[in-house]
């Protein structure tokens, strides 16, 4: 399913141990000091969610790295693009794409969620599985204005200079470009899902509460690279390589960063923080 990117797209329970907070990963060099924090975009208001070492590491940081540049000028730029590009011609529509299992588990999920009848039959299967995606997770009481992303730049010192590793037009370009079949198969399996597990948003968030990184690797990453590996590879493998190139850059100077992106990037030897290590850095994390 494509929910691990949506998270990252829509971006722009909640128990666990009292203790726990999210996972940190720290990296270094002789000179050096990156700490990445696994985020999740969209968050129900009132979780304690914050470790205290990024907390501290912000008060030290010279940059802070995000996956697109933070503000409404961003919003604005994916809604719009959003908007130009996630629709179908008016000779097709979206059930006629599906599988018929996967047609009436669209009608289900509208109904289920209040949007208006016909909307998403418009939408290609990207945009379509974003529009689901956001309507499930206010369904959660979850929103982006709860999101990591915006707390941390909101209390971050003004003197940690904003970076971004992606712009909204490639981020875009990720979803919109994507295969179509690959995207169907996506929002078939995201479908699915929402009729036989309407509890995974909540168990995601419990298993980042608690650190729980086999959780989080079964639950944000198994899905999609079964049934879709083509994006997996697009929205994950490809980005978590670009996104190591740039902070083995940042590691070749001196100082210290903090980078917040979604936790699936973080996970298993294909996970950002495990191509910091393959390259020789010292990797403190779970």
């Amino acid at each position: 399913m494509f929910k691990l990117g949506l998270l990252a797209l829509t971006a722009f329970l909640f128990a666990g141990p009292a203790l726990a907070k999210p996972p940190v990963w720290v990296v270094r060099d002789a000179d050096s000091e990156v700490l990445i924090f696994g985020s999740v975009h969209v968050l129900p208001p009132g979780l304690d969610w914050r470790p205290p070492r990024l907390d501290q590491a912000l008060t030290q940081a010279e940059d802070l790295w995000f996956e697109l540049p933070m503000g409404q000028a961003t919003e604005t730029e994916i809604a719009g693009l959003a908007a130009s590009k996630g629709v179908l011609p008016n000779n097709q529509t979206l059930s006629a794409l599906l599988s018929p299992t996967g047609a009436q588990a669209l009608v289900r999920a509208s109904q289920k969620y209040g949007l208006a009848p016909g909307f998403l039959d418009r939408l290609e299967p990207w945009f379509a599985e974003v529009a689901l995606a956001g309507a499930e997770f206010r369904a959660a009481g979850a929103s982006t204005d709860s999101g990591v992303e915006k707390s941390v730049n909101a209390t971050a010192p003004a003197s940690a200079q904003r970076m971004a590793f992606e712009t909204a037009a490639q981020q875009i370009a990720l979803f919109d470009e994507a295969p179509v079949p690959a995207q169907l198969a996506s929002l078939e399996d995201s479908l699915a899902q929402m009729d036989r597990d309407p509890d995974a948003y909540d168990r995601l968030v419990a298993a980042w509460m608690a650190a729980d990184t086999a959780a989080l690797e079964k639950d944000a990453l198994a899905p999609l690279k079964t049934a879709s590996p083509a994006l997996y590879a697009r929205l994950v493998s490809d980005r978590n390589a670009a996104w190591t190139r740039v902070l083995d850059q940042r590691l070749k100077g001196k100082g210290r960063t903090v980078v917040v992106v979604g936790v699936g990037h973080l996970l298993t030897a294909d996970g950002v923080p495990a191509r910091l290590r393959a390259l020789g850095y010292f990797v403190e994390g779970p």
